[in-house]
């Protein structure tokens, strides 16, 4: 008795010094020890995610993979998965496990190693979020001392909610729902008990477990799981069996992309990054949404691809990539590293050496990018080729897809058309090809680049962007970071300039050599008309339409210089860049396109300078909106959806310089304090609605044929080919060339949807060159092959060059889109004039027509019968003779 008596005191005491030794050693480290209260509030460090504005997701930045799910979002077989591995006492103790922590401390005093942890769920949160991983004493106390707080603040749902999203499971993974993305592309209610059990065990070791880098282990793993799974009678004996014999299914997989936009993707990152710093940008959980709809963006990235390709393959075949067995001899074939950009080296071993499995290792180091798919030819028959892709997959390259490859001199200079394959291939050569219209053909990486961009005109929301033929090639946005000459685009905000300065669309204007004597530089301006063919005098409508130099000239010396500078800064181009001489007539100065279509939204508009802007709403990573758009409007007043005027309270004069000055970012557009977006706020207009109609309706006769053939009043807008293909009257548009065909663009518009594209070589020093006849294709469509494709001939200009592409884009982009004429301002009227004069007449024949003018300014003096001019009467007319000023 005496004996029990002193071991119940020893117990007392040493519990009591235990007690004493615990709060002694709590109060010794409690300074070291963190508020565990943030958790209430925590933010997990969550990439942030691109999407559509319909919703597609197109790219994911941030180095930690994250998608947290809610608890009750979870399936139960992972929850009771994780629980019968890791704790399966958590909903029992208060953040430590008393039986855990005593099996520990056993292995410890017969083993004398730290094999076992004991801990918690709640203690490796608190590690994660708090401590580190090395395994020490007193950062174990710690993780029991913040557990225990952890759990006095937070509910048990709330921990296990916490811990399932930022555990962290290999391969950059961190929760469980990334991980199911990361392992096996499904979400987690996609899994299968195998799938479930497999993740659950990763948090031992997640890279040693996981069943990627370590599939044998992943599969020991998975087992324990599921006998804890059985033991804890969570999954019967059959589904134990079942799961624990499942082969291995996971695969590394990236984000889960549904639409492929880099261009887009990449300009909104870097708008996000500048407002809210790259750390917190990629780390905050971010949704953003852009402005651009899947479609749209998907139109505007086929036009551009399919147009380079059209130019690509009129001027020629740059040769294979490389060989893989057959190579030409030095003297058969001087360089053939250097016939294609890829410059792959050549592996010449014989056929028979090469197996399936050499052939797609050699086939997957040639760089390659959608829709290029490197292939190796096997077989060449009279007008066939047989290839192997590097998946291991056949193809038949038949003579449609073949036949545009006669050999590439020059930009100018091509070679004989093919007659059969032997021409243009032989077998062991390493090719491009691509997929069109549902057939293989031979392809290569275009060598020239290109860029479209739309905006909506009525509030600036970017409708689609491409920078380039692909940004895995060449990330350079050339849509928003190219300033190229615009050439002939400019001329429309000449033209209104000078409607701005008692100008109409009826004045007639001389279409004649300029022969301009400068004594400073003892050098001769001769601008010249493209091709240099003048038709004496001219009204401006057809001026504009035939996109004539020297009238475009001329209005700029009627305007004066600085006036027009000064007008075209209304349209959002910056006075600085806009040169300070004549040129800037025909477009020498150097805008992206971008600034273009910005430009070109004023007059689509009615006037009005918008903001174009690419992001539409900012969510958190809970689907609450942070942010959403405010843009400026092509309206004042501007009424709201229900119909309601609102009126217009901002000062215009500093809306207007606001307007000017804004970068189209995200900064300058975020209200304070999350503020709900107010009503429709007008843009500043700069142009009057009547000026903006005239301008259109002149872009309009751009774009299509004019007149009577018979009676010898026909001709063709530079743009004519918009018309004829696309068959409708409610589009507007200009074609622009600079000097030797450098830089070709095409800007133009429906009432609803703005777009500019661009053609040029990144090197600005190399012009886009001439196609001659390739009769192979011209013999497909004999009467229509100068309309599209790659079978148009000439100089290249932007008619051919990017016109196209703008095309291609507004062929889907309308498709099923009923025509909408362009309304009519007040203040405009449409009178009948006499085609050669301009003036009024009471005639109704062909040497008529009828024109609009801004109210007050249509002609007041009707035309002599001795002035009327009879075109179907008439001889050609004699070339004009050059003004010659001094």
């Amino acid at each position: 008795m005496k004996y029990i008596k002193s071991l119940f005191l020893f117990f007392i005491i040493s519990g009591i010094l235990g007690l004493g030794a615990l709060f002694g050693l709590y109060f010794y480290i409690k300074p070291d020890l963190p508020s565990v209260t943030v958790l209430k509030d925590v933010r997990l460090q969550t990439p942030m995610r691109i999407y559509t504005n319909d919703g597609k997701l197109i790219s994911q930045y941030g180095v930690k993979r994250r998608i947290p799910v809610k608890l009750e979002d979870v399936p139960q077989k992972l929850i009771d998965a994780v629980l019968a591995t890791e704790d399966s006492r958590f909903y029992e103790h208060y953040g430590i496990d008393p039986i855990g922590v005593a099996r520990a401390a056993l292995n410890l005093v017969l083993t004398g190693e730290k094999q076992q942890g004991a801990s918690t769920l709640t203690m490796q949160l608190a590690r994660g979020f708090f401590l580190s991983r090395d395994k020490t004493f007193m950062r174990k106390i710690k993780e029991i001392f913040i557990a225990i707080h952890m759990e006095q603040v937070l509910s048990k749902n709330e921990i296990l909610e916490l811990y399932l999203n930022k555990i962290e499971l290999g391969h950059r993974a961190f929760g469980f729902g990334a991980a199911a993305q990361v392992y096996y592309g499904k979400s987690l209610k996609e899994l299968t008990l195998a799938q479930i059990a497999t993740i659950a065990g990763l948090p031992q070791a997640p890279s040693v477990l996981n069943p990627i880098s370590r599939p044998e282990r992943a599969v020991e793993r998975r087992r324990i799981v599921l006998l804890r799974m059985l033991d804890e009678g969570f999954i019967t004996k059959a589904e134990f069996e079942t799961a624990s014999h499942a082969p291995v299914t996971a695969v590394k997989h990236g984000a889960e992309i549904a639409f492929d936009a880099p261009y887009l993707a990449d300009y909104i990152y870097h708008e996000m990054v500048d407002l809210y710093g790259k750390e917190e940008a990629e780390t905050g959980g971010y949704q953003v949404y852009a402005t651009a709809t899947s479609q749209i963006q998907q139109a505007a990235q086929n036009a551009v691809i399919q147009n380079l390709h059209d130019y690509d393959e009129r001027h020629g075949y740059r040769g294979p990539v490389t060989w893989l067995w057959n190579a030409p001899l030095p003297e058969d074939d001087a360089d053939p590293l250097a016939r294609n950009e890829a410059k792959v080296p050549v592996v010449d071993k014989k056929k028979s050496e090469w197996t399936l499995d050499d052939i797609k290792a050699a086939l997957d180091e040639v760089p390659h990018f959608h829709p290029l798919v490197p292939a190796v030819v096997t077989q060449v028959d009279e007008q066939s080729v047989q290839v192997l892709d590097l998946n291991g997959v056949e193809h038949t390259l038949l003579w449609e897809g073949l036949d545009w490859a006669r050999p590439y001199i020059t930009d100018s200079r091509q070679g004989d058309e093919p007659k059969v394959a032997a021409d243009i291939l032989a077998e062991g050569a390493v090719i491009y090809i691509r997929k069109k219209d549902e057939q293989w053909r031979l392809s290569q990486i275009p060598s020239v680049s290109g860029a479209l961009i739309a905006l909506n005109p009525k509030n600036g929301a970017v409708e689609a962007v491409v920078g380039g033929y692909s940004f895995y090639q060449s990330q350079f946005n050339r849509a928003t970071q190219a300033k190229r000459q615009v050439g002939s685009n400019i001329k429309p905000f000449i033209y209104s300039a000078a409607l701005e300065n008692g100008y109409t669309l009826a004045s007639i204007i001389n279409d004649a050599p300029i022969n301009q004597w400068n004594a400073a530089t003892g050098v001769a301006w001769r601008p010249q008309n493209s091709p240099p063919e003048y038709d004496g005098p001219i009204r401006m409508r057809v001026a504009l339409g035939k996109s004539k130099n020297v009238v475009s000239v001329r209005l700029l010396r009627g305007v004066g210089l600085q006036k027009a500078r000064e007008h075209l800064a209304k349209f959002g181009f910056d006075l600085n860049e806009i040169p300070n001489d004549e040129t800037v007539a025909l477009g020498s100065g150097a805008h992206t396109p971008l600034e273009v279509a910005r430009a070109m939204s004023v007059i689509a508009n009615g006037g009005y300078l918008i903001t174009p802007y690419f992001v539409d709403r900012v969510l958190n990573e809970h689907g609450e909106t942070l942010w959403k758009s405010n843009p400026t409007w092509a309206c004042n007043p501007c009424s709201d959806d229900d119909g309601n005027v609102i009126e217009q309270q901002d000062n215009v004069e500093d809306l207007m310089e606001a307007q000017l000055n804004a970068a189209g970012g995200l900064a300058n557009k975020i209200p304070d304090n999350g503020d709900k977006v107010s009503a429709k706020r007008s843009a500043p207009q700069v142009i009057s609605s009547q000026n903006a109609f005239l301008v259109a309706d002149m872009m309009r006769t751009g774009v299509r044929a004019n007149g009577s053939w018979s009676k010898k009043t026909y001709w063709m807008g530079t743009g004519w080919r918009a018309r004829n293909i696309l068959q409708r009257d409610d589009l507007a548009g200009k074609t622009g060339t600079t000097n030797d065909a450098r830089d070709t663009w095409f800007s133009g518009f429906h009432r609803n949807i703005v777009a500019t594209a661009w053609v040029g070589f990144d090197d600005m020093n190399r012009n886009l060159g001439r196609a001659t006849r390739n009769q192979n294709l011209i013999n497909r469509n004999p009467e229509k092959f100068n309309w599209f494709g790659n079978a148009m001939i000439g100089g290249e200009d932007g008619a051919k060059a990017a016109e196209p592409a703008w095309i291609r884009f507004m062929q889907k982009v309308l498709d099923g889109v009923p025509e909408q004429p362009m309304p009519i301002p007040d203040g405009i009227v449409r009178v009948r004039i006499d085609r050669t004069t301009g003036r009024l007449t009471r005639r109704t024949d062909h040497t008529t027509l009828f024109e609009y003018f801004k109210q007050g300014t249509q002609p007041k003096v009707f035309v002599l019968d001795d002035d009327v001019v009879d075109p179907a009467q008439s001889e050609e007319n004699a070339t004009p003779e050059t003004e010659e000023i001094f």
